[in-house]
């Protein structure tokens, strides 16, 4: 052996040889076995491996090389997600730097262009979990836009339809007039300006004595204020919150509005009074939905004012804005105006124009039919979450969670399967499309029929908008030539919410029969709302049963300054180089230190130097004892009868150590508490076994006792590492001296059997 353990020589090699022995796949199927099952929440199949993923790694592999090494019929299902606008985002940055754009493409021929871009790099996540160490069944590898993924969200999507469960809504998005289409909240760009800032009187009704003749709200869009509804102040700012329950006077339409308390208000903000126009603003569409207030929209597709404004209607919103703002202080209803008042706006990424939130018709599911069962599966236990303060953040999700809008506008992702018939009843759609000319344009079905045919616009088509009322079918196949595609997406959480279905095979897979329910879910504790509490939803209504027994959440690897890691800090932890530096053991085990009681943590660097040299003393371990069986240089037994009556002290107070580190390993780790369990294994190999044995070792004249002592403690001591730190035990299990004779004949540790209370019993 050489003299310290070099992780680049062996890495590689080991892995391979694991791949070699179809090691990962699961043995032992037998019906009356309870399988321990887990599927990797699967990382953007074109984007590269963070730390989150390395934890999120060391954790899972963890639980499935205890569970393999226990004898269970053990599956570990590797997956990538398509990622929906994330990936679209990086490709179109990639475009943009090739000075083109998704408007260059229509729709059918960006998807294609995104599929190759994801195909070619969707090899180098897959490199990374294998150099991870990751013990994943290669063989049952599924990417979201799969075949048989798209096949069951169709099927759920259908079923949820005919179930009453889909139904389209308005919701509120991104859109851009200029361009005529929806952006992604990460397509749209933030830009500082200068605006001018109006003190908008709204006279104040039923005054009180003492009470002003108005309340001053400040804003920077008062053409919006024809369709405000309410007033809101922040119920803890003292000086406002009087004024809860009150009403004043729209100042452009006379109408009464009410004033209601909620606590998003921010105080220090103009007046700390606001305006609420949940049509035209994102923040208030949420507080809408909270109050169920009115939603009345006053623009149209094209960016112009609509038959609600009255002498405005026809004005684009900067000239509105204008002719507004001088009628208000007409009227003598501007208090102040501030002109420097500098703040954020959106704009879309491709021209810099400026977005308006618009309320568009979406796709939605009826949750409270889902959310039910859902809720009660973890209050009555059928779904155990850890660490156990973590259920408090489900509850309040399943309590609080409203109607879920499950379209998205964006090319990659799975099309909702839905036509629109292009007759009267449709003519109101509204399409972008390339026509021949390889021109964009963008408009009305029924006025652009009078100039192209629908066999041109379905042939460049790059988006479609259909109203509220659309009539539609719903279809897999293009159902006709009349007929042109919904170009909306389904959200990722919905199809990555059916992840234990799709791979699995449900319902007719016999990995589905076998393995359904899973064991356990393990993820960042941020998408508990977001991916566990849907898969939860759809598992029950789909199966009748919850998709997995345990959720464990581990916390999330802030930078070592405690900060959350960010490009524009400076302070991100690229993996790749603590793996090149330090081994994937260290990095591994130095995550898992980090992870008690599920919190966040800062990146443990010290922990990860400390376990790079652990895996040298491990090594230099093994070396120790290759040495003194050469030295000794006579047959030394494994651990017997014959030894064990020839015990001294020293041997029994190690043994007793052995024993009882592998009942308590085995408790915490059954308790989902990993770093303690790391812990205890660090201590007993570094302070029991090396420290304290050897040292007595190297002066024991019956070396025979002592080196089988020696021998037994240590392989049972790297069987308990073994999932810890793949790597290092491995290399070193076909070391130790008659490693290979019974009854230790396994020809690799990943595959020995774990052990137990029993360990030091002679058989």
């Amino acid at each position: 052996m050489d003299k310290r353990f070099d992780h680049k020589k062996v890495e590689k090699e080991i892995y391979e040889m694991w791949e070699r022995g179809d090691y990962f796949k699961p043995r032992n199927l037998d019906s009356n076995k309870k399988p321990f099952t887990i599927l990797l929440p699967p990382p953007n199949a074109s984007g590269k491996m963070h730390i989150g993923n390395v934890l999120m790694i060391a954790i899972e592999d963890l639980m499935v090389r205890w569970h393999r090494m226990k004898g269970d019929p053990t599956l570990w299902v590797p997956g990538t997600d398509h990622a929906g606008f994330e990936t679209q985002i990086t490709f179109e940055r990639k475009l943009k730097k090739e000075g083109k754009s998704r408007f260059n493409y229509d729709r059918k021929t960006l998807y294609q262009m995104i599929w190759d871009f994801v195909q070619k790099n969707r090899g180098e996540i897959e490199s990374q979990i294998k150099q991870m160490g990751a013990s994943v069944d290669w063989s049952r590898y599924t990417f979201t836009l799969d075949d048989k993924v798209i096949k069951t969200v169709y099927d759920t999507f259908e079923k949820m339809y005919q179930d009453g469960l889909i139904y389209r809504d308005n919701y509120i998005v991104n859109y851009c007039p200029k361009c005529g289409t929806t952006f992604a909240d990460l397509e749209i760009k933030h830009v500082e300006r200068k605006d001018p800032l109006y003190y908008v009187r709204y006279p104040l009704l039923h005054r009180q004595k003492g009470d002003p003749e108005y309340l001053v709200v400040a804003t920077v869009r008062p053409e919006t204020i024809m369709v405000d509804t309410h007033l809101a102040v922040n119920p803890k700012d003292e000086k406002n919150s009087k004024w809860i329950g009150k009403k004043v006077r729209n100042p452009l339409t006379d109408e009464e509005m009410e004033i209601l308390g909620d606590r998003f208000v921010d105080p220090e903000f103009g007046t700390g009074i606001v305006k609420l126009t949940p049509a035209h603003d994102k923040h208030d569409w949420e507080v809408g939905l909270k109050h169920n207030l009115p939603v009345r929209s006053m623009l149209d597709m094209n960016g112009k004012l609509t038959a609600v404004a009255g002498e405005f209607a026809g004005l684009k919103v900067k000239p509105a804005r204008e002719a507004i703002a001088k009628k208000l202080e007409r009227k003598g209803l501007i208090e102040k105006v501030d002109y420097d008042y500098e703040h954020s706006v959106s704009v879309c990424y491709k021209g810099g124009h400026d977005i308006e939130p618009m309320v568009l018709p979406n796709w939605f599911v009826k949750v409270d039919p889902l959310k039910k069962p859902a809720h009660e599966a973890v209050k009555n236990g059928q779904v155990k979450i850890f660490p156990k303060w973590q259920e408090i953040t489900y509850h309040r999700w399943m309590e609080e969670m409203r109607d879920w809008p499950i379209s998205r506008q964006v090319v990659w992702g799975i099309r909702i399967p839905v036509w629109y018939k292009i007759s009267d009843q449709n003519k109101r759609i509204r399409v972008v499309f390339k026509n021949q000319a390889d021109e964009v344009v963008s408009g009305e079905v029924g006025k652009l029929l009078e100039e192209y045919s629908i066999k041109e616009i379905k042939s460049g088509l790059q988006s479609l908008i259909a109203p509220k009322e659309a009539e539609f079918i719903i279809s897999r196949k293009d159902p006709g030539d009349d007929y042109l595609p919904e170009t909306d997406t389904f959200d990722t959480w919905f199809s990555s919410g059916q992840w234990p279905l799709v791979t699995l095979g449900y319902p007719d897979g016999k990995d589905f029969k076998y393995f359904y329910p899973t064991s356990v879910l393990e993820t960042g504790w941020e998408i508990i709302r977001f991916w566990v509490s849907r898969m939860i939803m759809f598992g029950i209504y789909l199966t009748g049963k919850p998709p997995f027994e345990y959720v464990y959440l581990h916390g999330l690897v802030r930078a070592r300054d405690g900060r959350k890691m960010s490009k524009s800090l400076g302070n991100i932890i690229n993996p790749e180089e603590y793996m090149d530096k330090y081994g994937v053991d260290a990095l591994r085990m130095g995550l898992i230190s980090g992870t008690a009681n599920g919190k966040d943590f800062r990146f443990p660097h010290d922990k990860v130097v400390a376990y790079r040299n652990f895996a040298n003393k491990i090594w230099n371990m093994t070396r120790f004892m290759q040495i003194m069986f050469e030295q000794w240089n006579k047959p030394v037994p494994f651990y017997n009868q014959e030894i064990v009556n020839r015990l001294t002290n020293e041997d029994k107070q190690v043994l007793k150590a052995l024993e009882e580190t592998v009942k308590e390993v085995e408790v915490d780790l059954e308790k989902f508490k990993f770093a303690q369990a790391g812990e205890k294994i660090y201590h007993f190999l570094w302070d029991e076994v090396a420290n304290f044995y050897i040292e007595r070792v190297k002066e024991r004249k019956d070396k025979e006792v002592a080196l089988s002592v020696l021998r037994h403690t240590f392989i049972n001591g790297i069987k308990l590492l073994h999932p810890f730190m793949p790597f290092v035990t491995e290399a070193v299990w076909k070391q130790i001296p008659g490693i290979f004779n019974p009854p230790y004949s396994e020809k690799a540790l990943i595959i020995s059997s774990w052990p137990n209370e029993r360990v030091n019993q002679v058989h």
